[in-house]
């Protein structure tokens, strides 16, 4: 999936990766797994891990949730170095049975899926330039690494995003892929969470990004609404800046349920009803906090 990081500058020009490269870029694997190459990063590829490493732990104590934080603590995580995949996989598959593999980007959906639906977590090996540390076009190493394994140490994350994979498989035969890819990015991607003192991160697009991670909980400007799953599968998002609308879940356990849901019935139910815009407040929305709009309407 596509984590877009919103930046006020303009558009670095940013070598292509993965799918995004064309047909000469595809691996010889089937898979479009290739090996990490951990002994091939440069010095220079190290230090913008610690950039993006340091100010994000620095900004993230009382605006991660607590599973988060539990996750990195416990994980080969630092900030001097890119994280190897293959101790990450170690420490992970005992913990929740999954594992980290390289891909050279964005992969195809159905390869995408498999993977998760095999407790594969599919994870960019580059990381983006010096140049390129508020803007992120397609989704690398810092992004995949910092931003999701410290999840999929949850066991109730570890079972939803697996649960997905297997959905997803599904949802393309069914031909309602860009229903179900909204509830991964409303949840996965750019999901907050109510933590007794307060709402909380567990998104990996805003967790992994320092100014969506101000923007989703401070910022006056985008609504939070309680999430409500027809409502997020027929709401559609931003790829190319801040989100307009957070949905917020009461309880990480709460993606268990979802992901025990037969989601045959509801794609029939939702076929042929209007869908929403990004900013959209409802009548019968739970919300949580209004916004002002303001920032999307400047």
């Amino acid at each position: 999936m596509l984590a877009a990081e919103a930046t006020l500058q303009a558009t670095p020009q940013a070598t292509k990766h993965g799918l995004a490269a064309g047909d000469a870029a595809k691996p010889e694997r089937a898979d479009w797994t290739i090996d990490q190459g951990w002994e091939k990063y440069t010095p220079a590829q190290h230090a913008v891990w610690k950039t993006l490493f340091e100010r994000q732990t620095q900004l993230l104590p009382g605006r991660a949730c607590d599973e988060f934080v539990e996750g990195m603590k416990n994980l080969p995580i630092g900030a001097d170095e890119i994280p190897d995949f293959r101790r990450l996989s170690d420490v992970l598959m005992q913990r929740t049975g999954w594992q980290v593999v390289a891909v050279p980007g964005l992969v195809p959906d159905e390869v995408f899926f498999e993977h998760l639906a095999n407790r594969r977590f599919p994870s960019g090996q580059f990381i983006r330039g010096a140049d390129q540390l508020d803007y992120l076009e397609e989704p690398d190493v810092f992004h995949d690494v910092f931003g999701h394994v410290p999840m999929l140490m949850n066991p109730a994350i570890a079972d939803y995003i697996q649960a997905y994979g297997v959905g997803g498989l599904r949802a393309k035969e069914l031909g309602v892929l860009d229903k179900l890819a909204r509830v991964y990015w409303y949840t996965v991607e750019f999901g907050l969470v109510q933590q007794k003192d307060g709402l909380r991160i567990y998104g990996a697009g805003i967790a992994s990004s320092r100014t969506e991670s101000v923007f989703a909980l401070d910022d006056a400007s985008p609504n939070r609404i309680a999430f409500d799953l027809e409502r997020v599968m027929r709401t559609h998002y931003r790829i190319d800046d801040f989100q307009e609308s957070y949905f917020v879940i009461e309880n990480l356990d709460r993606l268990l349920e979802l992901a025990s849901i037969d989601f045959g019935p509801l794609y029939a139910r939702i076929d042929g009803q209007p869908e929403f815009q990004p900013g959209d407040v409802l009548p019968t929305d739970a919300v949580i906090s209004r916004g002002t709009g303001r920032y999307h309407q400047a």
